[in-house]
């Protein structure tokens, strides 16, 4: 069984009671402890296996100035994975280097691209017509393109990001074309990108990407005469979400994913170097929401009502994701099966279907587990409801990194 590393965290009742007064609820809390953990594990096992690589965290899975800022302090050569001008800027502000940075968009606005060309990110291009489109605006000395090796693999076909029916990417059988035509408007810099899914525990899938990337690697050198600077696997790095799911060994992954890199070069020195982009494995398991029981029902199933709805959260409506759900203090044994539900105007506001769970009355505190990515980050102001505040934990001590929303500040740029 996989206990939840912040697990013991929440027994301690006076701690979260204080943050709930302190700060309101619902909360978002961030561990430093555990950002600090993860993102040491990742590099370690990166720099253990390969020659030369590079952590790009995914910015899209939360972008809060202050731990990226965090972040950077843990590993000073961390860079970014972007795919909006708001997610440069955000990196930037933390001290991370634009040229530093993966910017890939898909279906890119001028505009875009222009902006992610003049901060001097690495710019990768999601199509041949992406190049055409960037070429108006100006040259850029280097480039990579995303690959779609035509299959994909993620917790939900919505975060599968490769195969037939994926919006992103060049088709492996086009790859070459869009290499020659960059290489022919005059670049001479190249990586190449493929971000195949997110979510993904299976080692073997892993293998199984790197060796399609590296394939279609060596096909574009030996048409082209190109030498790749780097391959990047993109994310899908998954965390678990329930107790059942075994995180991934990085030890072990990075391990087997470096025979497959350097037994297709003939010293590890010619190979490109293997760039990731991470974004749930540093900050997912890292935080959690604090939320409040405001009302419990009982109708044709049982609800427990909580001021954290899909606003708030918006993972478990948009895909049916799981987030392992605790009473705050002592567990204690099931009591019966809730559904758990926030103040929103839709049926398809639930954090969590038929769970079992202890007791409960109005006023109790809830963690829901896992928040760190693709939480605050998601939510929105549907309803009208202010977004949560977000709190850093280090230790007792607590930080306001970003303050609650208010009413005002929704409609601010409003005028009547």
């Amino acid at each position: 069984m996989n206990i939840h590393p912040l697990r013991e965290l929440l027994n301690d009742e006076p701690l979260m009671a204080e943050l709930s007064a302190t700060y309101g609820t619902p909360l978002y809390i961030y561990v430093k402890d555990q950002i600090e953990q993860n993102i040491n594990r990742l590099h370690h096992a990166l720099e253990t296996n390969f020659n030369r690589s590079h952590i790009c965290y995914a910015v899209k899975a939360n972008s809060n100035p202050n731990l990226l800022k965090l972040m950077k302090s843990f590993h000073p050569g961390m860079g970014g994975d972007c795919s909006s001008p708001g997610e440069i800027y955000a990196a930037k502000w933390a001290g991370i280097d634009p040229k530093d940075c993966l910017y890939t968009g898909n279906y890119e606005s001028e505009s875009d691209l222009k902006f992610a060309l003049e901060k001097g990110c690495y710019i990768n291009l999601d199509d041949e017509t992406s190049l055409e489109r960037l070429l108006a605006i100006g040259m850029p000395d280097r480039i990579s393109f995303r690959l779609n090796p035509g299959f994909g693999k993620g917790t939900f076909s919505q975060i599968t990001t490769a195969g037939e029916n994926a919006k992103f990417g060049i088709p492996a059988e086009k790859i070459i074309d869009a290499y020659a035509k960059a290489q022919k408007a005059g670049i001479t810099k190249f990586g190449l990108q493929c971000m195949a899914g997110s979510g993904n525990l299976d080692g073997d899938y892993f293998i199984e990407l790197l060796t399609a990337i590296i394939h279609n690697t060596k096909k574009i050198e030996s048409a082209l005469g190109v030498q790749f600077e780097f391959v990047s696997m993109g994310g899908g790095w998954g965390i678990p979400y329930t107790d059942e799911e075994t995180p991934l060994d990085f030890d072990v992954l990075f391990k087997n994913l470096s025979h497959v890199l350097y037994s297709h070069y003939e010293d590890k020195h010619s190979a490109p170097a293997l760039w990731i982009e991470p974004g749930k494995s540093i900050i997912g398991n890292a935080g959690f929401i604090l939320t409040q029981v405001t009302g419990l029902k009982n109708s044709y199933k049982n609800y427990v009502g909580l001021d954290a709805g899909m606003e708030t959260l918006m993972r478990p409506a948009l895909y049916g994701a799981y987030h392992r759900m605790y009473r705050i203090g002592n567990q204690g044994a099931n009591n019966g099966t809730y559904d758990f539900t926030g103040p929103i105007c839709e049926n398809t506001d639930r954090i969590a279907f038929n769970r079992a769970f202890p007791a409960l009355k109005e006023g109790d505190h809830i963690a829901i587990m896992d928040a760190g990515a693709y939480g605050y980050a998601m939510s929105h102001n549907f309803n009208t409801r202010p977004r949560a505040a977000e709190v850093l934990l280090d230790g007792k001590h607590h930080q306001l990194i970003r303050r609650r929303e208010t009413i005002e500040d929704i409609f601010s740029g409003c005028h009547v």
